[in-house]
């Protein structure tokens, strides 16, 4: 198991490759294309979309091919929506082997974490998306590269698409290891023996809404500064484009900061007191945000990040223990589903107003989002009793 957990680490890496090479290519991309540059938002919802329309279907699909199979096939949908992109010759091929990647990174998504969170112990799963972080930090830097000695955003492309193929290669190389895996038992007697439940069934389990509203509001506020934090700071703090960049970055590093020590602290604490203190770190970084202290507030952004880092992964890890195992797969999927659907349109109506009014408003929109994140999930935690 020790060897298939490092497979799995280096596939999270493929996971979080795809995810932040658009942005970087987009400023050059829509140009070459002949796309007005607020496509991008458009071309994000299409994403969101099939991502998070995989998910739901997700848990049938693990238990009928094995997290195995699913794994290895949707690493094989990514390689293909990589090296498509890069051959597009216009926005809507793009758009078809964008889809493609889509439902590829979306069924490794629900497939690993549901996998993680019943074959191995809290602190690997926050370390797993500590490597995602690792995933997405590489995207923009290979890129860059290529950018910089003026080659097309294409070489980009298809540079991390090769990554994605030796990746692939490993999957294939180390497929028997899932096979051993999957064989171990993890679903209770009791629960084998139930007659398969619909999707409205499984949601009707007490606890399992307020479970997916946590992850959705979560979720919301990462979208919110990952996709406004630099227009934040340059309209509120004065700071350039550039600098307000550099500062974002001190956000999105420490999630994987938090990440990195939630790990260590998740051999002490159980994922509901991670969470408890991941949602307290955040509020008071979105305070220290909201606090007239010049640009110290700035900081408030890191503070944001770490408290960030454990929520995800311990919300997930966490649905076995609340919700039973037979069904863990189905009910990880509605909660990725719900954190896409949720997140994207809390992202896009906050967009429409900040630009319209102003962004002051956006430590207000985050601290109202996190007790919400709060309530849902200690609601989530009673109605579960544990």
């Amino acid at each position: 198991m020790i060897m298939l957990l490092v497979v799995i680490y280096i596939v999270f890496i493929s996971l979080g490759l795809p995810d932040s090479v658009f942005g970087v290519a987009w400023p050059v991309l829509h140009k070459e294309l002949g796309i007005a540059e607020s496509f991008a938002s458009v071309y994000s919802i299409i994403v969101g979309i099939s991502t998070s329309g995989v998910s739901v279907v997700a848990g049938k699909l693990l238990r009928k091919f094995g997290t195995g199979r699913v794994t290895l096939f949707s690493i094989m949908l990514t390689v293909l929506g990589l090296f498509g992109m890069s051959f597009a010759p216009n926005i809507v091929v793009m758009i078809i082997f964008a889809v493609i990647l889509g439902y590829g990174a979306g069924a490794i998504d629900t497939g690993l974490n549901n996998f993680i969170s019943l074959h191995y112990k809290a602190q690997h799963m926050n370390w797993l998306h500590c490597f995602w972080g690792v995933g997405v930090t590489l995207s923009p830097i290979i890129m860059s590269h290529f950018l910089k000695e003026g080659s097309s955003w294409r070489f980009g492309y298809r540079a991390i698409g090769a990554i994605q193929a030796a990746i692939l290669i490993i999957v294939i190389c180390t497929f028997s290891l899932w096979k051993k895996a999957e064989k171990l038992p993890v679903n209770e007697q009791a629960e084998s023996e139930e007659k398969e439940k619909s999707a409205l069934e499984i949601l009707k389990g007490k606890g399992v809404v307020p479970s997916i509203l946590s992850l959705a509001f979560y979720c919301s506020m990462e979208f919110l500064i990952g996709t406004w934090g630099a227009s934040y700071l340059v309209h509120i703090f004065a700071l350039s484009p550039s600098d307000a960049s550099k500062m974002v970055s001190l956000y999105f590093g420490g999630i994987m900061l938090g990440r990195f020590i939630s790990g260590f602290l998740a051999m002490k604490l159980k994922d509901n007191m991670l969470i408890r203190i991941g949602t307290c770190t955040c509020i008071l970084g979105i305070l220290i945000l909201l606090i007239p202290l010049g640009k110290i507030s700035i900081f408030g952004l890191l503070l944001i990040g770490i408290g960030f880092g454990p929520i995800f992964p311990s919300t997930l890890h966490s649905v076995p223990e609340r919700f039973g195992k037979k069904y863990s797969a189905d009910i990880i999927g509605f909660h990725m589903f719900g954190a896409y659907a949720i997140g994207f349109g809390v992202q896009l109506v906050f967009g429409y107003i900040a630009t319209s009014t102003t962004f002051i408003i956006m430590p207000f929109v985050l601290v109202s989002l996190a007790f919400c994140m709060l309530l849902s999930s200690e609601t989530a935690i009673k109605g579960c009793h544990i």
